[in-house]
């Protein structure tokens, strides 16, 4: 009897080492990239939300049990999901939810959208919306004051609904005349420091605000939010944080760096992560001016890897400087077009220093906005003061990084610091960028992807949505080509990305950004099983066709998050 249990124990072990060794799901595939260069990959073994095994197809099959989903994914390609490296969630969803001129070619064009959001919106209701851009416009607008259309056409369709439409950078807006009547905006009223608003010959102002005078309308409009019920509020925030996770996974992107978000923002995240209601991965930035953060708040909302690693925040935004399209990047030399000129700086580089040492304080990252190269240069002496007191490295960010002194780029390297780029502003900028810069700055520091990685700097990509396009497709074809998919506009080629490097800024490297590189954006043995199945292969199908590539499939921690019908 004693040998009949024994007997039964060893059949029961052997049974539950073998079903431990079930895979959830296998993926197979002819055409797997890893992000580590690793060959021979025909297959991968899910269980849980980890990936457990990688190898041969034979190998990874004898893993499959009765209840195993497979995806023979055959000659389809297989990679990481996307991260995308820098964009702004809430704004994202709200463009989905408002009035969204991305694509917009004429300010007409942009007017007509108004007129109808005002017949189907109440009288005295504010109206939003955002994405336009002067210098994309195939036409001048007929009533206009240099680059800029005046705000009377607008007005006219919108008399008794105040309206504020921000650019596609999200660094000036354009307000009709029933908001700058509300906000009180006068001849005699001042620029604020770090902004302008643009005025004519007889100093009327035209209805555009640049970096710091945007606050001058949009307090008022914020105001007006905060006036709705606070359920209906959140209601509606609900509603498009959902649009935007669905429109992040038709386009593979499973985790998402959230580039500022303030103290309520980050109440609502915590929220649904605790709710485990969050679709996407969320590792965000906190952005607080400097009078509104302390060690005792940091702490307070600094949280790694909640919800099984859906939300982390261990970052602090600032800025310096604005955008180079509406004159805001802060420049070393003047202007090209504007001459004793150099741009706004934004931010006191006083408050940036705090910021700073507060980040250093708390174990956070600091992530500064700077375009110009007076900005990247300011923010590189600062990351420099701060590079050798961590033994692990601060891996502190310049988010955009576009425009620099070739000085600073050695820079980057010697002091740790992550180039946060987005390879889509390269092509959408390129019309103006020669024209505000000169041909010698825009040829050897504008989007300088390849003098950086030549000198061993992490670049991490990502699109900047909503100033651009979400799409991961177009932000690589600008990546590996620099070159415009509407004009074929080339823009310096010789800076460009391999298609190697593109993908890795998009996967490992964006996850070496955030402290993520053991979880995610590579496929690996142990790693989150976060993977995207697409129908061309990214490596080696032609220019052309990048753009056309669609996502079959979305995994997140091995739940099929999507499938395209």
């Amino acid at each position: 009897m004693r040998k009949y249990y024994i007997l039964l124990s060893i059949i029961f072990i052997c049974l539950s080492c073998s079903l431990e060794d079930k895979a959830d799901m296998i993926i197979t595939s002819n055409n797997i990239y890893t992000a580590t260069n690793a060959d021979s990959i025909q297959a991968i073994a899910i269980k849980g939300d980890r990936i457990i095994a990688l190898g041969s197809t034979e190998k990874i099959m004898a893993m499959k049990g009765a209840e195993t989903t497979v995806i023979d994914a055959g000659d389809n390609f297989v990679m990481p999901g996307f991260i995308e490296g820098h964009g702004h969630f809430p704004n994202f969803a709200k463009t989905i939810q408002n009035l969204n001129f991305m694509k917009d070619t004429s300010w007409a064009q942009i007017v007509e959208k108004v007129k109808l959001k005002v017949a189907e919106s109440d009288s005295g209701a504010w109206i939003y919306g955002r994405g336009w851009h002067q210098e994309k416009w195939s036409e001048t607008p007929a009533a206009h004051f240099g680059d800029y259309p005046r705000h009377d056409d607008l007005s006219a369709v919108s008399p008794d609904n105040p309206v504020i439409l921000v650019h596609a950078s999200g660094h000036s807006l354009f307000a009709n005349a029933k908001a700058m009547q509300l906000a009180g905006i006068s001849k005699e009223m001042a620029d604020p420091k770090g902004g302008h608003i643009v005025r004519d010959d007889i100093n009327e102002a035209i209805g555009v605000f640049e970096e710091r005078a945007m606050n001058s309308v949009g307090v008022l409009y914020q105001e007006y939010l905060n006036g709705l019920d606070e359920n209906e509020q959140k209601k509606l925030w609900l509603e498009a944080f959902s649009l935007a996770e669905q429109e992040c996974l038709k386009y593979g992107i499973t985790s998402f760096q959230d580039a500022g978000l303030q103290y309520k923002e980050l109440d609502y995240f915590e929220e649904l992560a605790a709710q485990e209601a969050l679709n996407i991965r969320f590792w965000v930035m906190l952005r607080e001016p400097i009078g509104n953060l302390s060690s005792e708040q940091i702490q307070r909302y600094r949280k790694i890897g909640l919800a099984n690693n859906h939300y982390t925040c261990r970052a602090i935004k600032s800025e310096i400087d604005g955008a180079l399209g509406a004159h805001g990047a802060w420049l070393l030399e003047p202007y090209e077009d504007k001459p004793g000129f150099y741009g706004q700086n934004t931010t006191e580089l006083s408050d940036v220093e705090q910021i700073a040492a507060l980040c250093h304080e708390n174990d956070m990252q600091l992530c500064v906005h700077a375009i110009g190269d007076r900005a990247n240069k300011e923010t590189l002496d600062i990351i420099q003061s701060y590079s050798n007191r961590s033994e692990k490295g601060l891996r502190w960010r310049v988010e955009h990084a576009q425009h620099l002194n070739p000085a600073d780029i050695q820079r980057f390297k010697n002091t740790g610091a992550i180039a946060s780029m987005q390879g889509v502003h390269c092509t959408s900028d390129a019309p103006f960028v020669e024209k505000r810069l000169g041909y010698m700055r825009a040829r050897i520091g504008a989007y300088a992807w390849k003098a950086l990685l030549d000198q061993g700097v992490t670049i991490v990509n990502g699109t900047d949505v909503p100033v651009e396009n979400i799409n991961p497709f177009e932000n690589f074809h600008a990546s590996v080509t620099r070159t415009r998919l509407d004009n074929g506009l080339r823009f310096f080629v010789e800076q460009r990305m391999s298609r190697d490097q593109a993908l890795k800024s998009y996967t490992i490297d964006a996850a070496y950004g955030a402290f993520e590189e053991d979880l995610k954006g590579s496929l690996e043995k142990g790693k989150l099983a976060d993977i995207i199945v697409l129908d061309q292969n990214l490596l080696e199908c032609p220019d052309d066709d990048i753009t056309n590539t669609k996502v079959l499939h979305t995994i997140i921690g091995g739940d099929l998050k999507y499938s395209l019908n």
